[in-house]
């Protein structure tokens, strides 16, 4: 007997994030945006799984849905491929399985129509697992301009630095809400990031979130909040720095060599703002 088919417009959840990718055009642009190698992919959030099976055609695939409603939909109409092994259906919160490690013992593809309220989360998950080697999902158009944006851009966020250490982000294609069954209410783009590096660094990330506190100000303003004037200062002049750089003005590699020179400074988090001895130069 035919597996159901529910109405996409009748089941979608707003605490799911659910919107369901329909477009037969956009969902090929994806699988041509795939790497050309033989890596399983993980899938997170099937939903009804048209993209499920184009992918379980040319990889073996592992997708986590946590509607338990969709997971057992998605176990009658993948029954074959369950059985024969190019499809594992997790049933649950991604986020669970992750805290348990990494989400395939092998390295592996993240390919994605990510729940949006979610995506920013799942991304930063996906750039520190190591055996995860790239990511290319769907995402909200405004996330994935900040993962993808380059140094000067005005989109260039804390998320393009972490983007940027881990490897290399790209914003592959746009999507308009149509593609979606329900629309969504915000315009979409594919995004990209081929991965060369796992960081995980949560001292930098708290470091890089000081420094975007509030883009419109100066860096220098926004780190003082966190380091003695004094300290900036040297290190400042140590790196050849202007005071009036802004956050998105300053690349990844020297977020990093900020990160460093500041973290090796002995009043590091205090909240003086009295100047601090310069330590001699190495």
């Amino acid at each position: 007997m035919k597996n159901y088919r529910p109405n996409p417009s009748e089941i979608a959840e707003k605490r799911f994030g659910q919107n369901f990718l329909e477009d037969r055009s956009i969902i090929e642009q994806i699988i041509q945006s795939m790497p050309d190698d033989t890596l399983p992919v993980v899938e997170i959030g099937p939903g009804l799984g048209d993209l499920t099976k184009e992918l379980v055609r040319i990889r073996r695939v592992t997708a986590y849905e946590v509607d338990p409603r969709l997971c057992r939909y998605l176990a009658k109409e993948f029954a074959g491929e369950i059985a024969d092994g190019r499809l594992r259906l997790e049933c649950g919160d991604v986020l669970e399985r992750w805290k348990q490690g990494s989400l395939s013992d092998r390295p592996y593809r993240l390919v994605a129509n990510l729940p949006y309220y979610i995506a920013t989360t799942i991304l930063l998950k996906a750039l520190k697992d190591p055996l995860c080697r790239s990511v290319l999902t769907m995402v909200q158009k405004e996330v994935a301009e900040k993962f993808a944006a380059r140094e000067g851009e005005r989109n260039f966020s804390a998320l393009s630095v972490l983007a940027g250490t881990a490897g290399e982000a790209e914003l592959r294609f746009l999507v308009p809400p149509e593609a979606f069954n329900p629309p969504p209410k915000v315009d979409s783009a594919v995004l990209e990031i081929r991965k060369s590096d796992s960081p995980d660094d949560e001292g930098f990330e708290r470091f890089l979130r000081t420094a975007f506190r509030q883009p419109r100000k100066t860096l220098f303003k926004n780190l003082a909040a966190s380091f003695p004037k004094g300290t900036l200062e040297a290190v400042y002049s140590t790196l050849q720095l202007e005071r009036n750089l802004r956050p998105h003005e300053v690349g990844t590699g020297l977020y990093h060599r900020l990160y460093h020179a500041l973290t090796k400074e002995p009043d590091h988090g205090k909240e003086s703002e009295q100047p601090g001895k310069r330590k001699p130069e190495e």
